[in-house]
């Protein structure tokens, strides 16, 4: 039985992705269960989180969003039983690959997936489900009236983002980094309020906020390159940004109530990509556009602010807060609430309230240079593997 794992040799150098041959399974321990595993989503592979919270290993278990069916269950499991479909998210601190056949999960890592869901959805959506709701709920508790503008709002994040922002009654605005994307997010149901075009740079991204709230500003900004304004959310797998009005303002004369946003220029870099620079708004731009009361919610965790820049925030009273959805595994505290976030995601992907964006399954024996891809943040829609 192969497994697919990560290996970076030296700090900053590119990790590379080899299968390893895995032993047979002991038996379950007492609060473990047997899957085997049906599918599995991709994302890439944080070195710096492992290496700063010092579970650095030579070889990294790759693939943690995972479904499958339950093949055994240890002793004191009271959640699952065999044949039982399940879908969740392995731990940082795992020793399993969800590239692998068959894996041991404790119990408190799964929920049920429901029937009517594929196999490749449930992997594909979990994550990003989460994200969507540790922004949108946790950290900014978006609600109808409120505005989101969702920076690169087709990205696999992004549209998962803006399909919950808008199932709690949210006015959505979005950018778009191709035509392609446009086109997708011109056809989504129920239609977003605004879609900007930011794939040739000439469109001022704070400009057209304003002026699609009347001057008063965005309220959420969802970004996740690093800057937002009330809500910015990850849509993809770099960071997540979300600002919210965590304040209740509500909608009529107060601005944009939530952005999310794929990315943002922390600074001018002359070695930056002209392609990749006129994608993402200044941080600048971002603080401009935001509302009164606002939340700005971000992945970026080298994020600098100047002096001037809290200053304008300070003038507008509003927050910045960092996203980060490991912080569920990392503290045991919320693992009910985790759990909760983790059905209702599922419940509402069997509802069509979620659409995913999701590549052509892949066979697993193109799970390396699938990965490859991720890694290097190169994919447009959700990879996942199935067997």
């Amino acid at each position: 039985m192969k497994a697919l794992f990560g290996q970076q040799n030296s700090p900053g150098e590119e990790m590379t992705f080899v299968f390893q041959e895995r032993e047979n399974l002991p038996p379950p321990g007492d609060h473990e269960v047997k899957v085997q595993v049906r599918a599995c989503a991709l994302s890439l592979v944080d070195t710096k989180l492992l290496s700063e919270i010092k579970l650095k290993k030579e070889l990294v278990p790759v693939g943690r969003e995972i479904s499958g069916v339950v093949l055994e269950a240890g002793s004191k499991v009271t959640f699952f039983q065999p044949d039982d479909e399940v879908v969740g998210i392995l731990p940082l601190d795992s020793e399993e690959s969800g590239l692998c056949e068959v894996i041991l999960v404790h119990e408190h890592y799964l929920v049920q997936k429901p029937e009517k869901v594929c196999w490749a959805a449930a992997a594909g959506t979990v994550r990003d489900g989460l994200r969507a709701y540790t922004a949108l709920h946790y950290l900014a508790q978006a609600s109808p009236g409120t505005t989101v503008l969702v920076l690169d709002g087709a990205s696999p994040f992004g549209t998962i983002a803006v399909q919950l922002a808008q199932h709690r009654g949210a006015k959505v605005i979005c950018t778009a980094h191709s035509l392609e994307d446009k086109q997708f997010l011109e056809r989504l149901r129920p239609p977003v309020a605004r879609v900007i075009d930011v794939a040739h740079g000439k469109i001022d991204v704070a400009e057209s906020c304003l002026e699609e709230t009347g001057g008063l500003g965005v309220h959420i900004v969802l970004d996740a390159g690093g800057i937002g304004v009330h809500i910015v959310l990850d849509a993809g797998d770099v960071g997540v940004h979300i600002v919210l009005d965590a304040g209740g303002i509500p909608w009529g004369g107060l601005g944009v109530h939530i952005v999310l946003d794929a990315g943002v220029k922390l600074y001018s870099a002359e070695d930056e990509s002209a392609s990749k620079s006129q994608l993402l708004p200044h941080k600048h731009d971002i603080i401009t556009l935001l509302g009164v009361g606002g939340h700005w919610i971000t992945t970026e965790k080298n994020l600098q602010l100047d002096p001037p820049d809290s200053h304008s925030l300070f003038l507008k009273g509003a927050t910045v807060s960092f996203l980060n959805d490991e912080i569920w595994n990392l503290s045991n505290v919320q693992q009910g609430k985790y759990l909760s976030i983790l059905e209702d995601i599922m419940e509402k992907l069997s509802s069509g309230v979620f659409r995913p964006q999701l590549d052509e399954p892949i066979p697993l024996y193109e799970a390396k240079v699938s990965m490859e891809i991720v890694q290097k943040n190169q994919a447009r829609k959700r990879q996942v593997i199935q067997f």
